[in-house]
């Protein structure tokens, strides 16, 4: 799952993933938006990204929690179009879950949302920027020791809005073509973090 911070292109419709099965499908609905806010459903997203699918029963155990509280959670994940059943696991008392795939995560733009919906896409920010931080620091601590598995790049480019907005399209794409779940990675993969933002320098 990609999660961009601009608005949607008009009368865009989600594009065939290159290289890979899963069609890219856009979620721009505030209210869709507000069942990420929430530090557990990033958890449970987290674990089924990096775990492949689970109950709500598996999940509990590994996160510490209830399975009242995650069988909540899950619908609101569902609800908000994140999480769908798991196709190839068995029926029976306990739904298997996975996260959708190829989701391309749109924030509508900040004036077409409400104070309500603001304030639930800064909260959304904030523990999104709290993770980032961790990530940051781990890789400076453990990158050198890393064996190849830590990669990063930084530069400089005098871009107008027009040509940022073709580079993130392009780094979507780039994202969809190596998207690859627990269940159709290749012998040796490992779950890795990628993350790319741009900002003006002047």
């Amino acid at each position: 799952m990609s999660e961009s911070q601009e608005p949607p292109k008009p009368n865009s419709e989600p594009e065939p993933a290159p290289e890979s099965g899963d069609a890219r499908r856009t979620v721009s609905d505030p209210a869709a938006l507000k069942a990420l806010a929430h530090p557990l459903r990033l958890r449970i997203l987290r674990h089924l990204g990096v775990h492949g699918p689970a109950t709500s029963t598996t999940l509990a155990a590994a996160l510490g929690e209830n399975t009242g509280t995650l069988s909540y959670h899950l619908r609101r994940l569902e609800q908000g179009g994140f999480i769908e059943d798991a196709p190839d696991r068995p029926g029976g008392r306990e739904r298997w879950w996975q996260a959708v795939r190829g989701l391309d995560v749109r924030r509508p733009a900040q004036d077409e949302m409400t104070d309500g919906e603001r304030a639930v896409a800064s909260t959304l920010d904030r523990m999104r920027m709290e993770e980032d931080v961790e990530l940051a620091r781990r890789f400076m601590e453990e990158q050198a020791n890393s064996k190849g598995w830590m990669r990063g790049s930084r530069s400089l480019s005098h871009l107008t809005a027009e040509e940022l907005d073709a580079f993130h399209d392009a780094y979507l794409d780039l994202l969809a073509r190596f998207a690859h779940g627990p269940e159709d990675a290749s012998p040796g993969a490992r779950p890795v973090h990628l993350r790319w933002f741009g900002l003006p320098a002047d």
